[in-house]
């Protein structure tokens, strides 16, 4: 219990690294995301989506689970205080970015035409050439992000993050005010990209340069890639096919989907769900490197422990945060765009389902299985993820537009989610803790109906609606939570003991905890018998 508590306060502190700087990033981004909705309209909006996701057609094939693979190696040798094969990993890993990164950039700008007819678009031809450039310089941002979690320096990543989205906002509205629409937009976001790459490659250097001396100097390159490309590989083959999927939903949406304005629509929902994945990112993305640090055959009982905790606490984190946004999401769109985008509200609503199943280890399923080398195992969930997801995708796309694309997103979720928890039970012996999932998602849900009806039945203005729709959220969250003992004292301590790392919040979410406490039903007494 006290290697479990003390990984989980070190990944606390690398999450909540990760966490500020995806809120402001994110906080910087929305602001102009509603100023570029209000500016370029639902229809240029629509081509906008469309431009920055044909790129990705080919971005799934630059990565080949190298970034996973430097996360993993990282966090594995810095445990074994081993810093002559974490630069190995860092110079290969950005070796190989830069290379296949490169290749796929002039192969994308070379057949923009070709993707432009696939989209029965053929004037955006110029805003793919543009954005292919993203292929390279993401590999960069992605190759500085695996380094700063592995070695868990995510602070660096948030700097990152927040020089990125202010670039993109300010030269996006920068372009689009003087003219340049859509191709102004599509810059923007090339060039912001490119800056962050830039800016993770030269903070990944200080990393690097702080290490401890080489021993010998040597980096073997071509081994290196070769271990991570092992590892990698089933792991790579599974990430094209999900991302291929994922890019095959948006063609087959532009294809069906002619209407630019509803495809508008589903963009300005698709940056809302952003303020779930403001909770949800760091849990996922400080998973890993925690889950690498152990052994299945050695830890059994803190991986246990650890894997229970994480889908606890995620729920705690994750569940209500997506009742949230799916109960106020008509008041909140109204808040911004007040009559325009009223399609935005039921896509964002539809869209926050997936992130429910963070109960059933949604989570963390796949970090544990990747951090304990089983990819094979990680390539079969993506097989029978993509052998669902593609004749699913087709006709429930070409049917329901952008419902359809919603509705398969979370249907494809369900199988693997159910055969992966199979999987870690019967070889690492872990398993959720099915009644306190059970209690998070009925206290979430019956705060999040009672929230819904409330903002149903009442006329007032939108702001209004919103504000007093999140208090009556938390307000029956905490009390339906604290009654059924969702949340109990034991939690409490585990969560006091897991932010002591964090500083100078220490203190405050201490007098949270505190208070919290007094609201708790007080424990029975135990009946000692007299002497």
């Amino acid at each position: 219990m006290a290697k479990a508590a003390e990984m989980a306060k070190v990944s606390a502190k690398g999450g909540f690294h990760l966490l500020w700087g995806l809120v402001l990033s994110t906080v910087i981004q929305s602001l102009g995301t509603i100023a570029i909705a209000f500016f370029l309209g639902e229809d240029n909006m629509g081509i906008y989506y469309v431009a920055v996701a044909a790129p990705n057609l080919l971005a799934n094939f630059r990565d080949w689970g190298v970034t996973t693979a430097i996360v993993r190696y990282s966090a594995q040798y810095n445990q074994q205080n081993d810093p002559d094969k974490i630069r190995a990993i860092f110079v290969s890993g950005l070796a190989f970015q830069l290379i296949v990164g490169l290749l796929l950039s002039v192969l994308s700008i070379s057949i923009s035409g070709f993707l432009a007819e696939v989209y029965n678009r053929p004037a955006i031809t110029q805003l793919i050439q543009v954005t292919s450039l993203f292929i390279l310089t993401g590999g960069l941002v992605n190759t500085a992000t695996a380094a700063f979690t592995g070695l868990e320096r995510m602070h660096l990543n948030s700097v990152m993050l927040i020089i990125q989205s202010i670039v993109k906002t300010a030269v996006i509205i920068g372009l689009v005010l003087l003219g340049l629409g859509t191709m102004g937009a599509v810059i923007g976001f090339s060039v912001a990209v490119l800056v962050a790459g830039i800016t993770g490659i030269l903070l990944m250097y200080t990393m690097y340069r702080s290490l401890p001396k080489p021993t010998d100097g040597k980096l073997e390159i071509i081994s290196t890639i070769k271990t991570m490309l092992k590892y990698g590989l089933p792991l790579s083959i599974g990430t094209i096919l999900t991302g291929f999927l994922t890019t095959f939903y948006s063609n087959i949406l532009a294809v069906f989907v002619t209407d630019n304005s509803l495809i508008g629509n589903y963009s300005v929902a698709v940056n809302f769900v952003v303020l779930i994945s403001f909770v949800a990112t760091p849990v996922t993305t400080m998973l890993l490197p925690a889950f690498s640090k152990l052994d299945y055959k050695k830890d059994k009982e803190v991986l246990k422990n650890v894997f229970q905790y994480s889908v606890k606490y995620a729920s705690l984190l994750v569940v209500p945060v997506t009742f949230i946004v799916m109960s106020l999401a008509q008041p909140a769109i109204a808040t911004i765009f007040q009559n325009r985008y009223t399609e935005a509200p039921l896509y964002l609503a539809l869209s926050g389902i997936v992130y429910l199943l963070s109960i059933f280890g949604s989570l963390s399923y796949g970090n544990l299985i990747n951090s304990q080398g089983d990819t094979k195992f990680t390539l079969k969930l993506s097989l029978l993820h993509a052998a669902i997801g593609f004749p699913l995708s087709f006709v429930l796309i070409s049917k329901f537009g952008v419902i359809g694309l919603i509705a398969t997103t979370t249907i494809v979720a369900v199988p693997a989610l159910v055969c992966s928890l199979y999987f870690i039970r019967k070889r690492y012996g872990v398993s959720v803790d099915w009644m306190s999932s059970a209690k998070i998602l009925a206290s979430s849900s019956i705060a999040a109906v009672a929230t819904y009806l409330f903002v149903s039945w009442v006329s007032l203005s939108a702001p209004v609606e919103l504000i007093l729709g999140l208090i009556l959220f938390v307000f029956v969250f905490l009390t339906v939570a604290l009654g059924t003992r969702t949340i109990g004292r034991g939690d409490v301590e585990n969560v006091r003991q897991i932010v002591s790392g964090l500083g100078p919040l220490r203190k405050p979410l201490g007098w949270l905890l505190v208070l919290l406490e007094k609201f708790m039903p007080k424990p029975k007494k135990e009946n000692v018998p007299e002497s």
